[in-house]
């Protein structure tokens, strides 16, 4: 048991047992007087009642009959000469007490005087005082006035308030040491541990806390997965152009009279493995969102007309164009040389794959809920399989061109897009092709 549930256990327990205990003393304390005696209550009351009218009726005759059939016994009467009318003997320093408690000094026995039809005046009081002597009228029955605190009743409600308090201290305990099992287990590495599972039966707070932690885990569990097929595929991506670095430096060594032609091989693999670190930084800040600079109002329509001056000596090469159908002025907030480098990644994807005489077509515009940039191209599409996995890094579907990059253009181009609170996605065009289209939220536009 941890810390935690004993204190539980405590708090709840003396909790529930000084609340017992003070139920207890004051249903006590309301039923006794200073001395110890049972205070008069309203059976005593209508007790004293019925036999002041029996003696003012039935005389002191009638009175006697009354207390010597009283089922309680707990009814006394003393005459003018403090003797008690049925001769029950009274020590003298408990008639004075009485005789205070008439004259509303002490409350203790409930005494009043009471008239007979002769005339003659007697004193009624409650209760059997210790100090009076003789036998009990009602044989071993405790003298009227003794009053015991009810010992069993209250060790069954300790023992009530212990289980319960347990109960309860365990309910609590019990998911917070599978939460602190959990904990323990992700910080070793394992972050197959599932402790919302086991709560799936409770709804409270702790097993909300249970199932964020199976949320985080799963988050870290792709990210980690995440990571491992980044450095393997970083690893794979990097081996190839090394390897050719190495051939082109052997060659060198080897035939020195192409030392010309391993020089170029070497500067031009010396490129690829530059620009391969450079977007790997970029991606990597934009996971981390590290290096972001500061939104501002961009012209979309002045953006456009740069990626699309600057992509057409890209299609002249091969043959196609590349068009905007964008006409009327949109003015967001966003960071430009990110979305300039997000829409130039699309744009130039879109040109690899259009063949000879295709052109690539830019559409920008306000749609229901947002702004819509959408880049169309006459290539051969993406297999409807791979429609998701083309923003993944470093993926090449099958119908991938030689040399056309290292996977992670469009990887980029959809970081730099939910980083701006939106979303991209792909789809083939019916007539072919491939349409690439990015939605911004109201807030940017």
């Amino acid at each position: 048991m941890g810390r935690l549930f004993w204190k539980f256990f405590f708090f709840f327990w003396i909790t529930q047992l000084a609340a017992i205990l003070i139920v207890t003393a004051s249903f006590w304390l309301e039923h006794r007087d200073e001395n110890g005696h049972r205070r008069g209550g309203p059976p005593g009351g209508m007790a004293l009642n019925a036999a002041a009218a029996v003696l003012r009726y039935g005389g002191i005759d009638g009175l006697r009959e009354l207390l010597r059939n009283d089922p309680r016994g707990g009814i006394y009467a003393l005459d003018g000469q403090d003797r008690e009318i049925l001769g029950r003997a009274i020590a003298p320093a408990q008639i004075a007490q009485i005789r205070r408690a008439d004259k509303g000094k002490e409350t203790a026995y409930g005494a009043r005087i009471a008239h007979a039809a002769d005339g003659r005046s007697y004193l009624l009081f409650e209760a059997r005082p210790p100090e009076m002597h003789g036998p009990p009228p009602h044989g071993d029955r405790p003298p009227p006035g003794k009053y015991h605190l009810p010992i069993e009743p209250l060790i069954v409600a300790m023992l009530t308030s212990l289980l319960s308090a347990g109960v309860l201290a365990w309910y609590v305990a019990k998911p917070i040491r599978n939460l602190r099992s959990a904990f323990e287990a992700a910080a070793a590495g394992d972050l197959q541990v599932s402790p919302g599972r086991a709560m799936d039966g409770r709804r409270d707070e702790l097993a909300d806390l249970g199932r964020d932690f199976d949320r985080m885990a799963g988050q870290l569990r792709n990210l980690m997965e995440g990571q491992r097929r980044l450095l393997h595929d970083v690893s794979h991506e990097m081996r190839t152009p090394l390897a050719r670095l190495q051939a082109a430096i052997g060659l060198a060594h080897q035939q020195p009279e192409k030392f010309d032609a391993s020089l170029a091989r070497i500067q031009l693999e010396a490129e690829r493995i530059d620009k391969l670190v450079g977007e790997l930084l970029t991606l990597s800040r934009l996971n981390a969102g590290v290096g972001a600079t500061k939104e501002e109002e961009i012209d979309l329509a002045d953006l456009i007309a740069d990626i699309v001056e600057d992509a057409n000596f890209e299609a002249e090469a091969q043959g196609c164009r590349v068009e905007t159908a964008q006409t009327a002025p949109l003015i967001l907030r966003g960071r430009p040389e990110l979305l300039h480098r997000a829409i130039e990644n699309l744009v130039r994807n879109a040109v690899l794959y259009t063949p000879a005489g295709g052109k690539v077509t830019l559409e920008a515009g306000c749609i229901d809920g947002g702004l819509r940039i959408a880049v169309l191209d006459n290539g051969p599409g993406v297999p409807v399989d791979e429609l998701d996995k083309i923003f993944k890094p470093f993926f090449r579907g099958a119908g991938a061109k030689s040399g056309a990059g290292h996977g992670l253009g469009l990887a980029i181009a959809q970081r730099i897009v939910a980083s701006h609170g939106g979303t991209v996605r792909a789809a083939n065009r019916p007539g072919g092709g491939l349409c690439v289209e990015i939605i911004l939220p109201m807030k940017s536009a």
